[in-house]
């Protein structure tokens, strides 16, 4: 039996056959024989196809992972139509007589090269994006078939590495999980494997002999065993019944209280995007949504979405989950997360530039549309407004002052009009350092653990190179996130946890006994997360 251990995206185990995924070898002939007139009709019917392929893909990514993960979809036939782009494949046709598929390649080739040269992560991040669209054109050129075709049985997939749209074009019930040799445990593949629950290692460094062959991949030990014996075959197919009984006793929770067994009780809430994420927090019997990250409506977007537009989302959302609390974080733009319409300068050190609060606090027309909408909406449910990125008492007053502006004026205009709660992210050294003051001027505060592990370990998160050394249960980062409970406490704020730390079961009983009030995590984590809470005492020494 071999045994290579790797990285693991998602616990679980699964057992089957190997299939190694070979993108087909395309001889791509670099003078052509037609017109080029001809070259770039060609292109152009290509192109159309894509983009009819791409929206096909963004639904059935929004079907199965929600509105959040299917949004990189609609960025990739953004970028597709981009007038670069398509410049540099006309030119290369118009001046070196080339074929179509020559042009798109080389094209793609030359873009993924500069966006990688960029120290922007976000912009480095959209090199695997313009190789994945180029290939695909490039794929409709040749007539290659759907690059999501596993065959009849269902296989553990081994490949060199995965794009989004291979991700989510794969047959799930063909895919009993997948490992790679390359990727980040942050990629945009990553995330996708987590939300449609695949297990998954990343780092394995497999060779071709492994097709075909029996192996098995154990999330949680972070290893892939290559043709076990019977013995270790049967005890790992037991294991791996236990999880599917596990998930089947996690329906068993729902409408169950979130209580210890000493009778603490805590609120476990649900992040989503956009209002396309509300059947899976409802699915899951969430308590409420904990964070709406209300940037993707702009991601989403081509141009600044109007008032109007925003009202109707935030609506739907607070309509829907009929009184629950709805958190709406207002816009978190900028660092990794750009809109080319907002006509953000290159920065050389982006997560800690023009963004969120600071873009919002010096573009008032957009937060004031903004802060209009979600006040409206909040006559249609529990709605609560939450500025991110804050690290000073002079920013949330100024936030506030807005936000009471905007009040003043929809009830001048007739415009109903609702209570809504105010908080903050927590999420920057300055903030937990300051919480006291801002505890004073807020009603909660929600501890954005992404950005607080990354601001207070100094490590971009965005860089696989340092995934060695990033460590959220850092004792630096611990501390600091009982420092901002005790403080909000002290003051009459509740505080909550909206980050990926939310998430970890293995954190779960050292934040309720730091006296965190919520929990805000996935959808598809509520139930393990309601668990684990069910199964603590907390009254026993530690």
């Amino acid at each position: 039996m071999q045994v290579l251990t790797g990285k693991s995206i998602l616990n679980g185990i699964a057992i089957g056959p190997v299939r190694i995924y070979r993108r087909a070898r395309q001889e791509i002939s670099a003078v052509s024989a037609l017109t080029k007139e001809q070259e770039w009709n060609r292109f152009d019917t290509a192109q159309s196809k894509a983009q009819e392929q791409l929206a096909a893909l963004y639904e059935k990514a929004l079907a199965e992972v929600g509105e959040d993960n299917a949004a990189i979809f609609e960025v990739h036939q953004m970028m597709l139509e981009d007038e670069e782009y398509t410049d540099a494949i006309h030119d290369i046709i118009e001046r070196q007589g080339a074929t179509a598929e020559y042009a798109v390649s080389m094209t793609g080739e030359n873009f993924a090269a500069m966006f990688a040269a960029m120290e922007d992560a976000y912009m480095q991040a959209r090199a695997a994006d313009v190789k994945d669209i180029s290939q695909r054109i490039v794929d409709i050129l040749s007539g290659q078939g759907d690059r999501g075709t596993l065959g009849e049985e269902p296989v553990i997939l081994a490949a060199d590495d995965l794009t989004p749209s291979e991700t989510v074009q794969l047959d799930k019930s063909k895919l009993l999980g997948f490992i790679t040799r390359h990727g980040s445990s942050n990629s945009h593949t990553a995330i996708l494997a987590r939300t449609m629950n695949i297990p998954a290692l990343i780092g394995v460094d497999f060779d071709e002999s492994w097709d075909g062959k029996t192996a098995v991949l154990d999330g949680y030990n972070h290893c892939v065993y290559l043709e076990p014996n019977s013995e270790f075959l049967a005890t790992m197919e037991e294991k791996r019944n236990n999880d599917r009984k596990q998930a089947a006793l996690l329906q068993g929770l729902k409408k169950k209280p979130n209580v210890t067994l000493d009778g603490r009780e805590i609120n476990v809430f649900a992040n989503i995007g956009n209002a396309g994420d509300v059947g899976l927090v409802l699915q899951n019997d969430a308590g409420g949504i904990g964070l709406f990250r209300s940037e993707f409506i702009y991601l989403d977007a081509k141009d600044y979405p109007t008032e109007e537009e925003q009202f109707s989302i935030y609506k739907q959302v607070a309509e829907t989950m009929a009184g629950k609390k709805v958190i709406i974080r207002t816009l978190d733009i900028g660092a990794d997360k750009q809109a080319g319409y907002f006509g953000l300068d290159q920065e050389e050190n982006p997560a800690l530039g023009y963004r969120a609060i600071r873009i919002c606090l010096t573009r008032r027309e957009i937060f004031k549309q903004q802060l209009r909408a979600i006040l409206r909406a909040s006559a249609y449910g529990t709605v609560s407004v939450m500025f991110p990125m804050i690290i000073s008492v002079r920013e949330v007053r100024d936030a506030k002052e807005v936000l009471e502006e905007c009040r003043s004026e929809l009830i001048a205009e007739g415009a109903a009009v609702g209570e809504v709660e105010v908080g903050i992210m927590v999420e920057t050294p300055a903030a937990v350092m300051m919480a006291d003051e801002l505890a004073e001027e807020v009603e909660f505060f929600s501890i954005g653990t992404n950005d607080l592990t990354q601001y207070t370990l100094a490590i971009d998160r965005q860089n696989p190179k340092l995934d060695a050394f990033y460590d959220p249960h850092h004792p630096a980062v611990l501390k600091m996130i009982r420092q901002t409970i005790e403080a909000g406490h002290r003051h009459g704020c509740w505080v909550g946890i909206c980050g990926e730390l939310g998430a970890d079961l293995t954190l779960t009983e050292t934040f309720l006994r730091m006296g965190v009030d919520e929990l805000s995590v996935s959808p598809l984590t509520v139930l393990p997360l309601r668990k684990r809470i069910r199964s603590l005492d907390l009254s026993k020494e530690l």
